[in-house]
């Protein structure tokens, strides 16, 4: 029986690849949607800055997603798809309505975090599978979202 897949990678690696990424994605999935409702419900003397900056950034979710979910595919696996699933599987947990831009920038800090450790895990796993494809992925995110802790920080005066 063929242990590699169809790009040349251990199925055994693919599929654990494939369970972690389906992790981020629902991750990636709550933050999105959190990050919605920030940018409808935001109120206050900040509001035309961060009503931007939270549309900006997810859009910039949305396309992570997209990638994050074909990369599963690519693997050979199936990306989940309904918040039932994302429900049980994130660590970032639904935000109830916040219009306190303050409190929305603290739960979008915390939600780095979390997807950042998760990146970097991802980031071993995908160099222990020489799977450069999902390492370029993780490695460019973390990149991006370094900056965007540092300036969500420097709005939040930390």
């Amino acid at each position: 029986m063929n242990k590699i897949n169809a790009i040349g990678l251990d199925k055994d690696k693919a599929k654990y690849l494939s369970e972690k990424l389906n992790e981020l994605l629902a991750n990636y999935s709550i933050f999105y949607q959190n990050t919605r409702g920030y940018h409808w419900n935001i109120k206050g003397e900040k509001f035309f800055e961060l009503h931007l900056k939270f549309e900006e950034l997810y859009n910039d979710l949305l396309l992570k997603i997209d990638e994050v979910a074909e990369r599963i595919l690519t693997l050979g696996h199936t990306p989940k798809h309904n918040y039932a699933d994302y429900r049980i599987t994130s660590k970032i947990k639904e935000s109830v309505q916040v219009s306190d831009g303050t409190k929305a920038v603290e739960d979008i800090l915390a939600s780095f975090q979390t997807i950042i450790v998760l990146q970097r895990e991802l980031l071993t796993i995908s160099s222990d599978a020489d799977d450069e494809g999902t390492n370029a992925l993780m490695s460019d995110y973390i990149r991006e979202q370094e900056k965007l802790v540092w300036m969500y920080s420097s709005f939040l005066n930390r």
